[in-house]
């Protein structure tokens, strides 16, 4: 069989850049299990309440919901269980002095396949206040009409 190359997303947390501003990025392997690994085959997650803890010099993955694999027996996994995050010692150390900062937390913004292995996208993120998220949207919002504005004058449409 074909080694696979490439990047193939499972799941995105789109919610998490609304409600949090994204201060830095971090790519991540994660520890699974066979029936895990079958039910992201086939495309199933959410990472919609997930969040990581820096815990004993490791990083947790809490919240992430893997459903059972359907064919699976006995063996099959808990779907919320908390997975282990790969990741370079120092990119972890880097984490613990931000987290204890104050103020910062770790989300899940993406799960992916990247060359046949399981790979997360967790962001260092600081929560947004309501107000903050209302600003976000009237700016997404004028950045969206001035584009459909500049779009109709190069077309020669003014309106």
């Amino acid at each position: 069989m074909p080694k696979e190359t490439g990047r193939k997303t499972i799941a995105q947390n789109r919610r998490a850049r609304h409600e949090y501003d994204i201060l830095d990025t971090y790519e991540a392997g994660v520890v699974l299990t066979g029936t895990e690994v079958k039910s992201l085959r086939l495309g199933r997650a959410s990472l919609v309440d997930g969040f990581a803890q820096v815990e004993h010099g490791e990083v947790w993955l809490h919240n992430v919901h893997i459903p059972e694999y359907v064919e699976g027996t006995w063996t099959n996994h808990t779907p919320r269980r908390k997975r282990k995050l790969l990741l370079h010692r120092d990119e972890i150390e880097k984490l613990v002095g931000k987290t204890k900062e104050g103020g910062l937390t770790l989300v899940p913004l993406a799960l992916y396949w990247k060359d046949g292995r399981a790979k997360i996208e967790v962001a260092l993120a600081r929560g947004r206040k309501n107000y903050d998220k209302r600003t976000a949207l009237a700016e997404k919002d004028a950045k969206r009409e001035m584009a459909r504005i500049m779009g109709r004058q190069a077309k020669g449409r003014h309106s």
